[in-house]
């Protein structure tokens, strides 16, 4: 074969070897998200990056967050779904919120439309899976179970490091999750995210969020919850409190003296507000509070 012009068979001394990247799905430069709740006041973030990058130096690695309070499965869940499908074709999601680390909890990989989530079997890919679901999308999980793709030796205190973060590294080379375990259908899931329906044909919702600055994001979606519906005089009781105040923004002017207001939030929720102020504190809300959703 003819050589072109400033090619050479013959690498020149001191001269490095380009780095050959297999990367999923297409991407040039594998993404890899972390979500965790390592915090950063420890190694652990660090630990799970640097055995991404001895596997792959070419991957591009996002910090979702690693502020999810220690051992909060459900928040994690959210948070991984609000943020998910905003990635790329091909992007790796890696989920380290395991307090079952150790146990007989199964280690998962799911391969769910056009992208891939890493992490244990305790429910935090739950509210992706569903999500998908909705759109038609069947996920494919597989359990984790070929250690060859682990790091040695396997801490029984952080497979974050030790199996999550290599088999994610596979992932960003090009390995199929086929080739990293065996075929489940029985993923541990968390409570259905949509709104269940009373007998008096009342809209039964619940708080599954509550953001830094205090507002209640519900599981209603503008399908269980219609503008006509708003404008026919819906209201929430939630706490005790009647919410009848629907806004456009936040800085929106109210139309009475309750502070407290319905917006749908950027995760595609209705969340309760209060303008300025935390409306979890007002209404002493927690995640898992009942939202009654009815008709004046």
């Amino acid at each position: 074969m003819r050589e072109r012009r400033g090619d050479s068979r013959t690498r020149r001394h001191g001269d490095k070897p380009r780095l050959r990247v297999a990367a999923s799905a297409g991407l040039s430069l594998p993404i890899i998200t972390l979500l965790t709740d390592f915090g950063c006041a420890d190694y652990f973030v660090a630990a799970v990056k640097g055995v991404i990058l001895t596997a792959n130096p070419a991957a591009n690695i996002v910090d979702i967050t690693h502020d999810i309070p220690p051992q909060d499965i459900e928040a994690a869940a959210f948070t991984l779904l609000a943020a998910y499908s905003l990635f790329p074709a091909g992007a790796i999601h890696l989920v380290v919120v395991d307090p079952g680390v150790g146990s007989a909890r199964r280690p998962i990989v799911i391969k769910s439309g056009d992208q891939f989530f890493v992490g244990p079997d305790n429910g935090v890919l739950g509210y992706v899976c569903e999500a998908q679901e909705r759109l038609g999308v069947t996920p494919e999980s597989f359990h984790l179970n070929k250690a060859q793709y682990f790091r040695r030796p396997v801490s029984a205190t952080f497979h974050g490091r030790d199996v999550f973060a290599p088999v994610a590294a596979a992932l960003s080379n090009g390995v199929q999750p086929a080739d990293l375990g065996t075929p489940i259908s029985d993923i541990v899931r968390l409570a259905p995210l949509g709104p269940t329906t009373s007998r008096d044909g009342g809209l039964v919702a619940r708080i599954i969020h509550i953001d830094r600055f205090g507002n209640c994001v519900t599981n209603i979606t503008e399908n269980d919850l219609t503008a006509k519906m708003i404008a026919a005089g819906a209201r929430l009781r939630v706490k005790g409190k009647s919410v009848k105040s629907f806004r456009s923004y936040f800085a929106e002017e109210p139309s009475g003296k309750n502070k407290l207001f319905g917006i749908w939030g950027s995760a595609g929720f209705l969340e309760i507000a209060a303008t300025n102020e935390s409306a979890a504190k007002i209404l002493n809300a927690r995640r898992g509070d009942s939202v009654i959703v009815g008709l004046e």
